[in-house]
């Protein structure tokens, strides 16, 4: 019957769904917490590269506020 593939359709599901999940978190946990960035286009890279001016640390994932601004 139809329902017999169900099982072997969950599996599949899940053995492509695995990959995706744990790249978010081993980024979450190798970024301090955040997703890593990926600066693709100019406006992007620009905002990263801002970011990590702002940080005062000199990465772009630990982000401080408006009054590390000089």
């Amino acid at each position: 019957m139809w329902f017999e593939i169900l099982p072997g359709l969950a599996v599949m599901g899940v053995c492509l769904i695995i990959p995706g999940v744990s790249t978010v978190y081993i980024h979450k946990f190798t970024n301090g917490g955040k997703e890593k960035r990926v600066g693709c286009f100019r406006y992007q890279w620009y905002l990263m590269e801002r970011d990590r001016r702002v940080s005062g640390v000199n990465h772009y994932y630990m982000s401080r506020g408006l009054e590390n601004i000089d």
